[in-house]
């Protein structure tokens, strides 16, 4: 399994693993040029990075990781871990686990304190795998359609 950083070739895949996702599909949509624009602004922003897992030459995973500079915790940067993916052939094989690996290694690379995720409610197998990651359910997340 290697990591890189995702290239414009890789968008259409990306999109194809996260839609692949019964909470996730109709959000996320067919692949167009919103998603295009914004692959333009992470891969355009020094805080982010789009990574994909390859195997094989595929891309069977995908996550987004941004490095968020801030003022509480005595001015701890966080890494905040979004849209992780893997290919559901794979599932349970332990390309989730070493994807996330990969994102707390960026994070230290980064300096960043601690890494935080949310994760939809409706996905009880995804709270367990990342409670086997030493994640804690610490708070309870809001959000709100602009």
């Amino acid at each position: 399994m290697t990591f890189r950083a995702a290239t414009r070739d890789d968008l259409p895949r990306i999109v194809e693993l996260i839609a692949d996702d019964a909470v996730a599909a109709a959000r996320t949509g067919s692949f167009g040029p919103s998603h295009v624009a914004g692959f333009e602004a992470i891969e355009a922003s020094p805080n982010d990075e789009l990574v994909v897992a390859e195997h094989d030459g595929e891309v069977v995973g995908v996550m987004q990781l941004t490095f968020i500079p801030g003022i509480a915790r005595n001015g701890a940067t966080r890494l905040q871990v979004e849209a992780v993916r893997v290919d559901r052939r794979l599932r349970g094989q332990g390309v989730g686990r070493l994807l996330m690996e990969h994102a707390h290694a960026r994070g230290r690379e980064r300096g960043c304190a601690l890494a935080q995720l949310t994760s939809d409610k409706d996905r009880p197998e995804a709270h367990r795998f990342y409670r086997s990651l030493g994640y804690v359910q610490s708070h309870e997340g809001f959000k709100r359609p602009l």
